[in-house]
């Protein structure tokens, strides 16, 4: 009686792991996810010491978000050019000691008791230039180590460690933040040296994925005669113009970043000024974004074709975004924030899965250095308008101003949804032609 729901577990497992049977590409993903545990912690951590040193500001963390996502907006395009003629090692490996780099400095100045706001935004602007290269590096690494047939597993896989590691990372925040108060703040708990401990966690998380990322053997991949890097990037830009799948995805992705997706600024400003937790609860709702983003991970790595949940995680998000709007305590916000996440979640990997299977691999940095722009690079003037609009010293307040927020992304995806890809077509060698 229990053969038909085993096998239909030991299926599913089978399905929605199936990425991992590539033994280089399991010991890549391994080791994000411990590492990404680390810049969970140290993200979360660094939230709250922005709010601690500015007295609750939302434009704080609003000036932050811009500081650490505007390399991306100024330097995407360019690394995608540069991904798709240095070998993706040397690329990601610099990027990594420049984020320990960041950590250490978090970590020392915090514990010292001498970080001030202006060199939190100075180290967050540091770090957003190495994940300017980072980002599309790893993204567009994932065919090196899958056949072609894997890639929107392997996506929805690096999407589940990246919520994952959220997750886990942000729960333990609070009780990390708490024995700092013991080891680094001599039990005074309004010492913002306590927070320093998470940073110094993150420190360690790196040396592993340095080790990996070492001794992982990378393919190696034709090089010949290169235009400039002007022509590169020109090339790849010409290609998203011509491919409407990718055009309309990337729009949607923008416009929504630009809006709603914009939790790093909404969850920490609600969790500490709306509701009022401090650490434990702060890490708590934080925690349970990421559990429900964990969930859409593994929900589309279940599917073959997660480009069919574009409107599906558009809507959802639409819909699970304006619960929080009117949610009235922090209990209730924790499983409509996870909503948010696996709304989130859905979206994006339908999005990424789109865009990888529709490029051509001699243009998967250049093009997924646009979708990194897009993603990412709408940060800084969607952290200031959200920060804007949802501040309690503002013209709506909190809930008023994200429904305002929700109103214009709900326009945006109205406008686009008619056009949305529903599936997925082969890479044309150059669809300008």
């Amino acid at each position: 009686m229990t053969a038909g729901p085993l096998r239909r577990a030991r299926d599913w497992q089978q399905q929605t792991f199936r990425a991992l049977r590539h033994p280089h590409y399991r010991r890549y993903w391994i080791s994000q996810l411990v590492s990404l545990i680390g810049s969970w912690m140290q993200s979360t951590a660094q939230s709250y010491l922005v709010l601690e040193l500015t007295n609750q500001s939302s434009s704080a963390l609003g000036w932050v978000t811009v500081a650490q996502f505007t390399p991306s907006l100024l330097l995407s395009l360019f690394a995608g050019a540069i991904i798709d003629r240095v070998p993706r090692r040397r690329v990601l490996l610099a990027t990594q000691i420049t984020l320990l780099g960041t950590a250490l400095a978090l970590a020392i100045t915090t514990h010292l008791g001498v970080i001030t706001y202006p060199l939190v935004l100075v180290i967050a602007f540091i770090s957003g230039m190495a994940n300017a290269f980072d980002m599309p590096a790893r993204q567009s690494m994932v065919v090196d180590f899958v056949p072609r047939a894997d890639v929107p597993n392997a996506v929805a896989l690096n999407s589940l460690s990246f919520n994952v590691s959220r997750t886990l990372g942000q729960a333990v925040f609070g009780a990390v933040a708490a024995l700092g108060v013991g080891l680094l703040a001599g039990g005074n708990e309004n010492s913002v040296t306590r927070l320093a401990f998470p940073f110094y966690l993150n420190v360690v998380s790196f040396l592993y994925v340095l080790y990996v990322l070492a001794t992982l053997p990378f393919p190696a991949r034709e090089r010949g005669p290169r235009p400039s890097v002007i022509l590169d990037i020109a090339e790849g830009l010409r290609y998203v113009r011509a491919t409407p799948a990718i055009v309309t995805t990337l729009l949607l992705v923008g416009t929504l970043s630009l809006t709603i997706i914009n939790f790093n600024v909404l969850i920490p400003y609600f969790a500490r000024v709306v509701y009022g937790v401090r650490e434990a609860g702060f890490g708590a709702l934080n925690a349970a974004f990421g559990v429900g983003a964990m969930i859409g991970a593994l929900w589309q790595a279940s599917k073959p074709n997660p480009a069919r949940n574009l409107r599906v995680g558009a809507v959802l998000l639409i819909v699970s975004s304006t619960a929080l709007a009117l949610t009235p305590t922090a209990l209730i916000a924790a499983p409509v924030l996870a909503a948010c996440g696996f709304s989130m979640l859905t979206l994006l990997i339908s999005a990424n899965s789109t865009v990888q299977l529709t490029i051509p691999d001699h243009l998967r940095g250049r093009v997924m250095s646009v979708y990194s722009f897009v993603l990412v690079g709408m940060g800084p003037p969607g952290a200031l308008l959200v920060s804007r609009l949802i501040d309690k010293t503002g013209p709506f307040g909190p809930r008023v101003g994200l429904g305002v927020i929700i109103a214009l992304g709900a326009l945006c995806v109205l406008a686009l949804w008619r056009r949305l890809p529903t599936h997925v077509t082969k890479p044309a060698a150059n669809p300008a032609d």
